[in-house]
C-alpha cells in the first residue's frame, strides 16, 4: 500500500510543522531557566519531552486516520497530535498553561486532549493502551465505525498494562493498533538492558494478533504496513502490534545531560534525520521541487509562529477558576 504523491507530500509537510513547532518550544522553554537550570521557571514550566526524530511514526500512521478514529499517545506527543489534526494554536496555549488552551491550561504538554479529533495522551508510562482498547470496544458495542491507535515507547512494553490490554484486544478481536516507537532508550536505560527479547513485535503471537517490525524510520514503509493493519481492523480482522525503529534526536527531557549515550550516537543519528531524508527522496522521485519545498517551509514556519504568538498573547485563567472542570 504505497502512498500516493499527495500523501507523501502531506506527510512531509506535517513533519516540517512538527519539527519547527518543537524547535520553537525548545527555545522558549529555556527562557528564564538559565544560568542555573530550574524547570519551574520561564513561560513553560515543568518537564518538556521533544519528539524530534520520531515524526515518521506519526505521519505514516495518521495519514490513514479520520477524525472519528481514536488516538492515544504518550508523554512525547507533539508529532502525533499535529499529524492527527489537533488545533495547533490551542495546543500551544495549553503548553503555555493559558486559558485558551485545549484544557484551559490545566493539562500542559503531557496531557493534550482534543475531542474534536479524538486525540489524547498521558504522562503515565503505558497508559495509552487501556483507553485505546476501551475505545475500540466501545466502537464494537455501539456498532460504530472507526479504529483506535495506541502509541507507546519500547520501555512501556514491559508494563503489565501493556500485556493486559493486548490480551483483551486479542480475545475480543478489537479494531485497535498498538504502535511501539522504539527509540532504543527508556529514559536513560537502553532497550538491551531492559527487554528480554530483541523485538517487541514478536510478542504479538502470544496474544493472537499479527506483529510487524518496521526498520529505518521510514514514513513510506510505515504507511505501507500500518495501512494494511488499519484496513484489516476496519474489516473486522482484529488488532495488530507494530514496532517502529525510530530515533530520539534529543534527550529524554529538556535539560537531560545524556551522559548515558555512547560517544558518537547522537551525531550518527543526526546524519539520518528523517526530514532531510524524506526531502531528498521526494526530490529524487520528482515529487518535490526546490520552489515547492521553500513554500512548504515558509508555510510551516508561519503556522508555528502564529500558534506561538497566540499562546504568548493569551491570558492565564483566574486563580478562582482552578477548581472548575475538576471532580473533587
Amino acid at each position: 500500500m504505497k502512498p500516493s504523491q499527495e500523501q507523501q507530500v502531506w506527510m512531509y509537510r506535517h513533519m516540517l510543522v512538527s519539527r519547527f513547532f518543537e524547535e520553537a518550544i525548545e527555545k522558549i522553554y529555556m527562557e528564564g531557566k538559565t544560568p542555573a537550570f530550574n524547570m519551574a521557571n520561564g513561560p513553560i514550566p515543568g518537564e518538556m519531552h521533544l519528539s524530534n526524530g520520531q515524526e515518521p511514526c506519526a505521519v505514516g500512521v495518521c495519514a490513514h486516520l479520520t477524525a472519528e478514529d481514536v488516538v492515544t499517545s504518550t508523554h512525547r506527543p507533539h508529532h502525533v497530535a499535529i499529524a492527527k489534526g489537533v488545533d495547533l494554536k490551542a495546543m500551544a496555549a495549553e503548553i503555555f498553561g493559558k486559558k485558551t488552551g485545549l484544557s484551559g491550561g490545566r493539562g500542559g504538554h503531557m496531557h493534550i486532549f482534543d475531542p474534536k479529533v479524538n486525540f489524547s495522551c498521558s504522562g503515565i508510562i503505558g497508559q495509552s493502551v487501556g483507553p485505546a482498547v476501551g475505545a475500540a470496544l466501545s466502537r464494537v458495542m455501539q456498532k460504530k465505525s472507526g479504529v483506535a491507535v495506541a502509541y507507546l515507547g519500547e520501555g512501556a512494553a514491559n508494563q503489565g498494562a501493556f500485556h493486559e490490554a493486548l490480551n483483551m484486544a486479542g480475545v475480543w478481536q478489537l479494531p485497535v493498533i498498538f504502535v511501539i516507537e522504539d527509540n532504543s532508550w527508556g529514559i536513560s536505560v537502553s532497550k538491551r538492558a531492559s527487554t528480554a527479547i530483541e523485538r517487541n513485535s514478536d510478542r504479538a503471537v502470544s496474544y493472537g494478533m499479527p506483529g510487524e517490525f518496521i526498520e529505518g524510520n521510514d514514513p513510506v514503509a510505515i504507511f505501507d504496513v500500518v495501512g494494511e493493519a488499519i484496513a484489516r481492523a476496519r474489516n473486522g480482522g482484529g488488532p495488530t502490534l507494530i514496532e517502529i525503529e525510530t530515533s530520539r534526536l534529543a534527550g529524554h527531557f529538556m535539560g537531560d545531560g545524556e551522559a548515558y549515550r555512547p560517544a558518537g550516537e547522537k551525531e550518527a543519528l543526526q546524519k539520518i534525520d528523517p526530514i532531510p531524508v524524506m526531502k531528498q527522496r521526494l526530490m529524487a522521485e520528482g515529487i518535490l521541487t526546490d520552489a515547492a519545498d521553500a513554500a512548504f517551509v515558509e508555510e510551516a514556519h508561519a503556522l508555528v509562529d502564529e500558534a506561538i504568538q497566540f499562546a504568548r498573547d493569551s491570558e492565564y485563567a483566574a486563580p478562582e477558576e482552578a477548581m472548575e472542570k475538576v471532580f473533587v
